[in-house]
């Protein structure tokens, strides 16, 4: 595997301003920096609102930064999320930074198959090996058959869950953020995805982590990473 990271967090800063209170300004972290390569998942540590969320968020675009880059490898170079244009953002989450949330995105009317495959669709993969490929892991997922034609909308969290893991492992992305991913599973679909997840660090994914499972966390974890050595002064 290469030595380059795939992802390097440079001095980057968040402070929010709440406009509707006298511009009051909360300080979230600053000067913050990590870099992680092929095969790590470095996963976010610290008590809660010392900015884990809030530093995925601005990996991903979601959250633009008071200062700082987040530079992603894309293409063999790296693409600064806090200062690309709209479409380069979406053409790195596309095809280099996938991201697993807590929450699916329901879409009215889509079935659930069609939602697993669509990554693979966006990137020009052929359906029937989409199909393949989306069968494949929501087998595994244990998602039941019966499920699969059906809009995910009226699952159980749970449920809902696994097809949100399904569609995000679809793609081997090289760079995965991982937002509390087995929170609204049991012990045994939480099992499956620690497999997921180790078969991506073996394939050369870089991982950045949030995961209150400590189980989970340890059996995932290259190494932890505590946010708030980079807390800002208020």
């Amino acid at each position: 595997m290469s030595h380059q990271p795939l992802i390097v967090v440079e001095d980057l800063a968040k402070t929010f301003v709440l406009h509707n209170a006298d511009r009051a300004a909360i300080p979230v972290f600053h000067k913050l920096r990590l870099e992680v390569g092929a095969g790590e998942c470095v996963v976010l540590a610290g008590e809660s609102g010392v900015g884990k969320s809030t530093l995925m968020r601005a990996i991903y675009g979601n959250y633009l930064p008071t200062s700082g880059a987040v530079r992603v490898l894309h293409d063999g170079a790296y693409v600064d999320i806090t200062q690309a244009l709209p479409h380069q953002v979406i053409d790195v989450r596309r095809r280099t930074l996938g991201y697993v949330s807590q929450f699916l995105r329901v879409i009215p009317r889509v079935s659930t198959l069609q939602l697993v495959m669509e990554p693979l669709l966006e990137n020009g993969v052929e359906p029937e090996a989409a199909r393949e490929r989306a069968e494949t892991l929501l087998d595994a997922l244990r998602l039941p058959r019966a499920h699969w034609e059906l809009p995910p909308a009226t699952f159980s969290g749970g449920e809902q869950q696994r097809v949100n893991i399904a569609r995000s492992f679809i793609r081997n992305y090289p760079v995965m953020l991982l937002d509390e991913p087995t929170a609204s599973l049991d012990a045994d679909n939480r099992a499956i995805v620690v497999d997921l997840i180790r078969q991506a660090l073996g394939q050369g994914a870089a991982m950045i982590g949030i995961f209150h499972d400590h189980d989970v966390r340890d059996a995932v974890a290259t190494r932890l990473f505590p946010v708030a050595q980079f807390k800002a002064a208020a």
